[in-house]
């Protein structure tokens, strides 16, 4: 779910339809996790991986004829652009699964990085610090939402950087994402 909502979108080749998820070709033990996660979720699928021809992506795709019905929040134009609300029985399995949609959610639209920044004491000395933190980004207010509640539900502290940024800086936050998210690999 966290992955379909980030890099994803439904598409409608003949006689069927196709979940189809676009990641970083630098990344090959996500994208592997990712098909593990599809053939998961729909035992008897499989996921192909098919490299991008100019980009330096891959679209990992999937055929199966009930994909809309596994992704009601499927639709015509960007996710930004339409409301994304779950279901009541996809709530019911995001709240049983919620690191792996977190983890589906950072390692398509967000990060972790290292933040490092200098600052003058009162002593005159310069001192340098630095502090690990996690970034979700994404254009739509309602995954944002999603993002933030799952976060909330788990008792990660998060802030709002600017209009579509999510941070996490939190120590004891970054310790529960590190364990259950990890960064991207």
């Amino acid at each position: 779910m966290g992955w379909y909502l980030g890099d994803g979108y439904i598409g409608k080749p003949p006689r069927t339809y196709q979940l189809v998820i676009t990641a970083d070709s630098a990344y090959p033990l996500l994208i592997a996790r990712c098909c593990e996660a599809i053939v998961a979720a729909v035992p008897g699928r499989v996921a192909n991986v098919n490299p991008h021809p100019t980009q330096n992506s891959v679209r990992i795709a999937s055929c199966w004829t009930r994909w809309p019905d596994a992704f009601p929040q499927h639709g015509v134009g960007r996710k930004h652009e339409r409301p994304i609300v779950l279901e009541d029985w996809q709530q019911a399995i995001v709240d049983e699964h919620s690191w792996a949609f977190l983890r589906g959610l950072i390692h398509s639209d967000g990060c972790r990085t290292t933040n490092t920044f200098k600052t003058k004491l009162p002593s005159g000395r310069v001192a340098e610090y630095s502090y690990t933190r996690y970034f979700f980004s994404n254009i739509s207010a309602d995954i944002r939402g999603l993002f933030c509640a799952t976060c909330e539900q788990l008792g990660l502290r998060w802030t709002k950087s600017n209009a579509r940024n999510i941070s996490i800086s939190h120590r004891r936050s970054v310790a529960l994402l590190d364990e259950h998210v990890g960064p991207k690999a």
